[in-house]
């Protein structure tokens, strides 16, 4: 009997007559061993499974694909039929798992990585070496105060900063440590003076967050002690607040590295541990051991690695 006609008899209870793929795969393997206890090794099976399996396949088929005999079994015509459509099919699966495998190895395609937007003065530098040295790298930076879901492939690595992320199923690794002081212009200095200590803090102009309840460390320190009247230009994100400061609308809050890339800035107070804001490497489980992204993880930490020797 052909193979249409084989489908065709198979096929009048609406079910697909090869749908289970388990059964096809086991009796390729019947075919190739010629024994049920071969294939069965070979599939690392119970024997009682391939016979429930070539037994199964039949039934649906409506036709024997195997003759039974003392020495194994042997394929029929249409067995034949069903077996080589069976072996070019494994050996495509097989090519696929080797591309795919191979594609896992390469440090290649889309890396996208998210953090805030604060961060990018120190994050595209790195990112851009890390692109010289994987030029097959295509970088998608995310940033933006909403936290994308790294459960959803939303991003390979997230740079967070604040309190370590708890979110499940996400590996979280310590990044860098962000000394971070306060600042002002030349122009706003010019105009009002440096504060000689705390106490005159009343009498300055702040630049801090839109929001009460910013948990940025420099944040909470400038609630708790500072008068909010002070705080006169208020924005909704970091960078904003930044470009407030060098812009000369009031005294407010940079990492010391950030702050050393604008030479009109002077600072008006030390780094505090208070203001002092981690950053953490967060990665998801699911993606955390491939190779894109264990590259990049180990360039990062090198990174850090070099700018706290």
């Amino acid at each position: 009997m052909m193979a249409q006609q084989v489908f065709a008899n198979a096929q009048k209870d609406g079910r697909h007559p090869l749908e289970n793929w388990d059964e096809v795969k086991t009796a390729y393997h019947v075919a190739r061993k010629g024994t049920v206890s071969g294939a069965a090794e070979a599939l690392g099976v119970h024997h009682a499974t391939v016979i429930r399996h070539i037994d199964a396949l039949e039934a649906r088929l409506g036709v024997k694909l195997f003759q039974r005999h003392a020495r194994g079994y042997t394929p029929t015509e249409a067995g034949e039929d069903l077996l080589r459509v069976a072996q070019a099919t494994d050996d495509q699966f097989s090519q696929l798992a080797g591309r795919i495998k191979g594609r896992g190895s390469e440090v290649s395609g889309d890396l996208v990585v998210t953090s805030l937007a604060s961060l990018a003065p120190q994050v595209v530098p790195v990112l851009t070496e890390f692109q010289k040295a994987h030029p097959d790298v295509i970088v998608r930076f995310l940033t933006g105060d909403r936290l994308f879901r790294l459960e959803y492939a939303e991003a390979h690595v997230a740079i967070r900063a604040g309190a370590p992320p708890d979110q499940p199923d996400n590996v979280v690794q310590p990044f860098l440590k962000q000394p971070t002081a306060a600042y002002a212009s030349q122009a706003y200095i010019d105009r009002y003076g440096l504060p000689k200590g705390p106490e005159e803090y009343g009498k300055h102009r702040f630049v801090g967050p839109a929001r009460d309840d910013s948990r940025a460390p420099f944040y909470i320190w400038l609630r708790e002690n500072v008068p909010a009247s002070a705080v006169t230009f208020r924005c909704s994100d970091l960078l904003s607040a930044e470009m407030a400061v060098i812009a000369g609308a009031g005294i407010g809050f940079f990492a010391q590295r950030d702050a050393s890339q604008h030479p009109d800035l002077v600072e008006v107070a030390a780094p505090r541990p208070e203001w002092t804001s981690p950053l953490w490497l967060v990665t998801h489980v699911d993606l955390h051991r491939t190779t894109k992204v264990q590259t990049l993880l180990r360039f990062l930490k090198d990174y850090a690695k070099d700018l706290q020797a």
